[in-house]
């Protein structure tokens, strides 16, 4: 229905501020591009200095080590029935030596546990705790009689959410370092040394963390817990994430590691020192943005304790997750991912603006709140003063067009970046076809995926205002599998 013009009085103070609110969000929307610009180059620059440093590693040494550090492996899994046992061998064939791997059955209401006992082999046993946290309840300790699952252990615990979960994979895990990783996703087979070579490398600073680039498999093809062949998604949904998450890693995060003011490790895969980890608490099972919160809550630790610290971010893509392929749940997802953000922010607000705490305080905790969190709240609220404009025939069309041509060749623009970004660095979509699928879900994104994020956004602020503290249930259709393959020698 068009837009008519309404007849109603309107106080000229009113218009005013309206026009001037206006003027505000232009020169918002005009920081945010600027911040685009800026963080784009430096991990353009930062990318090219990594390939260029990185480009004659001989991973094989890290993998014959003795002195690799010893890791362990951490998988939350609840209601994985459709994937479970896959997922776990590609864990079990990673080509790392010392490790352990943990998956814990979070109260799973399907057939997870019975699936994992049945595949591989498992028997109750007696195991010890290792560390302090608090949680809920084990129900029991479960070890794999054939030898070549040794590596595995599978925890039965009572429910109470992905952080708790965590907790309990922490405490008991016995090596110093930990490795929490969504049990859905597929691990490239060197993903463990590329995380671990920070840690070996001779520097004052003491590394307490480091993350790696998420990948979107739906559609890919996979085999006895590996890709065999990587395509762009089938659904526009999951093509379009594709895309966000390409921003998001290659563009956003590798900028924000150069900077060290890098707040967020994605909660789907990342390694942990142990030790940091049990001092800063831990993970919190009051928030669901519990990666986040973690990270900040550790660099918080390290700052006020006046430690030396690192956190790396490793831009290989080494790991491939299922995004969701239809609104009800990517809604789900994203209003959960609004609540975390709120949290964590309300959580620290301490380091707002604090120079206590150097880039964090003063540069990355601003830039969450403003253009992470408020960004679709006040796009939200200026396309209503807008619209109201609109109907008192207040708008310069022309000046108006123009801003609106200007936004979505700037957003076409940082999409078709990030694509190329990928083209002449790691190459994932090899095939034509699929960059031209990428390309057109490029242009199609902010007007079919753009508003539903924020829509998302705006139904996570008022689910968190009326005291919504639960994940919800994330449906999964499971990964497009060959028939799996015996185990290798590598997963002995």
């Amino acid at each position: 229905m068009p837009l008519t013009k309404i007849n109603i009085p309107v106080d000229p103070a009113v218009i005013a501020f309206l026009s001037e609110y206006n003027v505000w969000m232009l020169f918002f929307a005009f920081s945010i591009m600027l911040s685009y610009i800026l963080l784009s180059m430096i991990s353009v620059f930062s990318m090219r200095n990594y390939l260029r440093s990185n480009s004659f590693v001989d991973y094989q040494v890290i993998l014959n080590s003795n002195l690799a550090p010893k890791l362990s492996l951490i998988a939350p899994a609840y209601n994985e029935g459709l994937t479970i046992e896959e997922n776990v061998q590609s864990l079990l064939s990673l080509n790392y030596n010392n490790y352990e791997v943990i998956v814990i059955n979070d109260g799973s209401k399907d057939e997870t546990l019975q699936l994992l006992i049945k595949a591989y082999d498992l028997k109750p046993v007696e195991a010890s705790v290792e560390g302090e946290l608090v949680t809920k309840p084990v129900k029991g300790v479960y070890k794999s009689s054939n030898k070549a699952f040794r590596k595995l252990t599978v925890i039965d615990k009572i429910n109470g959410g992905k952080a708790d979960a965590l907790n309990v994979g922490i405490n008991y895990s016995e090596n110093p370092y930990v490795v929490c990783i969504d049990v859905d996703c597929i691990l490239e087979k060197d993903a463990l040394l590329k995380l671990a070579k920070p840690y070996l490398e001779l520097s004052e600073k003491r590394v307490i963390a480091t993350g790696g680039v998420l990948r979107i498999a739906n559609s890919c093809i996979s085999e006895g817990g590996r890709l065999v062949e990587i395509n762009a998604p089938q659904n526009m949904l999951p093509r379009i994430q594709v895309l966000e998450y390409l921003r998001a890693f290659l563009l956003g995060r590798m900028a924000w590691s150069k900077l060290d003011g890098l707040l967020l490790i994605s909660g789907a895969f990342g390694m942990f020192d142990k030790e940091i980890a049990i001092k800063a608490g831990g993970y919190n099972p009051e928030t669901v943005g519990e990666d986040m919160e973690l990270v900040v809550r550790m660099r918080r630790y390290m700052i006020e304790n006046d430690f030396d610290y690192s956190v790396f971010y490793i831009p290989d893509p080494i790991c491939w997750t299922e995004a969701p392929e239809d609104f009800k749940i990517f809604k789900k997802q994203r209003s959960r991912w609004t609540r975390g953000t709120m949290e964590t922010l309300w959580i620290h607000r301490k380091m707002f603006l604090n120079p206590k705490y150097k880039v964090l305080g003063v540069l990355s905790i601003p830039y969450w709140t403003f253009f992470e969190y408020l960004a679709p709240l006040l796009e939200f609220t200026g396309v209503a003063v807008t619209v109201f404009l609109i109907t008192q025939n207040l708008i310069d069309w022309n000046l108006f067009l123009l801003f609106l041509i200007m936004v979505y060749v700037f957003a076409l623009s940082v999409s078709t970046l990030a694509l190329l970004t990928d083209e002449y660095t790691y190459t994932q979509y090899s095939k034509s076809r699929d960059f031209l699928k990428l390309l057109l879900a490029a242009a199609i994104e902010p007007f079919y995926f753009h508003p539903v994020t924020v829509y998302a956004a705006l139904k996570g602020n008022w689910e968190k205002i009326r005291g919504k503290n639960s994940w919800g249930e994330m449906t999964r259709k499971g990964f497009n599998s060959k028939p799996i393959s015996p185990m290798t020698d590598s997963a002995k």
